[in-house]
């Protein structure tokens, strides 16, 4: 036995594989040709249900849940309050602001019994202004933040790309009300600040550029957040000097220059946009009639801004920048488990795993009774940061290996507690 086993209980950062009724499969899912889904899929992290729609499996449910925690950590720091709004919402909303007939992408559906006419919201501008209606009156109520995370519905023509791009889709919106437009810009600039140090705790930040996109009816210009990497739908010109890019469809209007230096070296990118921030303005506020009184009693219309994440758009980003031939190369913050421990014995590893536990790691332990070769093949498939091999050949000691390095170490348990 290596280790005594830990007094303290076990925890939410436990799994034994033989538990886990997922399998990884030996080869590619053959109606997938984005290299996000197939991996995912491959690993067990997510089934695909339908073109554009994905079911998450517990390791993908682990994965996912580390962004969601990192995006609600930011957004609580910019003084937001999460809610949750419906995914169901009524046609009058959507008739309200004049989008009822002009968004394509709306899964609209009349009620059997009712035959009242509803909408699955593709976003939620429709049902949050109402609900900050009964809350906002004076300028003392001014500014007012809320968020959340919610699943989407668009009718895409033509889901592809995995996670990238689905029917249905798990997001983070948030959405920010404002007594003038200094109080606006101010707190805008700050939220784009706020998105770099998301992109940068899910292991993307330096693959991902503020962008300069189309504002569309809002303004002139909009930014995004787009993620360097091969398999991007979108085209963004980079400069590397201002470490900001200009999305193709804007470039022109630019001269093909950088907004920020005027400079021309650009440099040309497939990005993947991973999130997007817009000052509405009154574009909702007014429609609906949300407005306040301000110090001088006059009534004025509250302006307003909405932040964008996708959440599982992020989760296949991160699988499309970063893996290699083997499979997923998790960055540790977003990783369904930390360690992953594998014995070569049945029964071999118990003990370390239950100290391990014990000691508050996040470990999935390899019990099955299979080979050597897939148990190693499954942990380079499944990217999971650190693998730990115990086997009657190296004693009391532990072989270990980071997922992307080829050197292996043998080390004590004590070593393992210093990477803490």
């Amino acid at each position: 036995m290596y280790f005594e086993l830990g007094s303290r209980e076990e925890n939410s950062g436990q799994m034994k594989q033989s538990d886990l009724f997922v399998k990884t499969l030996k080869e590619d899912p053959k109606d997938e040709e984005s290299l996000n889904a197939k991996l995912l899929m491959r690993a067990g992290f997510v089934y695909k249900v339908m073109a554009g729609v994905y079911a998450l499996l517990p390791l993908g449910l682990r994965a996912m849940r580390k962004i969601e925690g990192i995006i609600r950590e930011e957004m609580e720091s910019m003084g937001g309050s999460e809610i949750l709004m419906s995914a169901l919402q009524p046609k009058a909303n959507w008739e309200t602001t004049g989008r009822w007939n002009d968004l394509d992408v709306l899964f609209r559906f009349t009620s059997y019994y009712s035959k009242n006419e509803y909408v699955l919201g593709p976003t939620h501008e429709e049902e949050v202004t109402p609900i900050l209606k009964q809350h906002i009156f004076s300028y003392r109520d001014l500014p007012a933040y809320v968020f959340q995370f919610q699943n989407k519905f668009r009718d895409e023509k033509r889901a592809k790309s995995g996670l990238l791009r689905g029917r249905e889709f798990f997001m983070k919106d948030f959405y920010s009300f404002h007594a003038d437009e200094a109080d606006l810009d101010e707190y805008y600039d700050r939220m784009a600040e706020a998105y770099k140090r998301v992109f940068e705790r899910l292991g993307i930040g330096d693959k991902t550029y503020l962008t300069f996109a189309s504002g569309g009816t809002f303004a002139k210009y909009s930014h995004e957040f787009q993620t360097v990497t091969p398999a991007g739908e979108d085209i963004i010109y980079i400069c590397d000097k201002c470490a900001i890019a200009v999305n193709e469809e804007v470039i022109g209007d630019m001269d093909h220059a950088c907004p920020q230096c005027a400079s021309k070296e650009l440099r040309q990118e497939k990005s993947i946009e991973v999130g997007n921030i817009f000052k509405l303005k009154d574009k909702y506020s007014a429609p609906f009639e949300l407005s306040f009184k301000d110090n001088e009693g006059v009534e004025k219309p509250v302006l307003m801004g909405c932040y964008g994440i996708g959440v599982n758009r992020c989760l296949g980003t991160i699988v499309e920048a970063s893996h290699d031939d083997k499979g997923i190369v998790w960055p540790e913050s977003v990783a369904p488990f930390r360690f992953h421990l594998i014995e070569m014995k049945p029964g071999l590893g118990e003990a370390l795993y239950r100290e391990m536990i014990a000691d508050g790691y996040e470990v999935l332990y390899d019990d099955r009774d299979v080979s050597a070769g897939e148990k190693f093949k499954d942990a380079d498939l499944l990217g999971i940061p650190w693998r730990l091999v115990v086997s009657e050949r190296n004693k009391e000691k532990i072989e270990i290996k980071r997922r992307n390095e080829e050197q292996t170490l043998l080390v004590d348990y004590a070593d393992i507690r210093r990477l803490k």
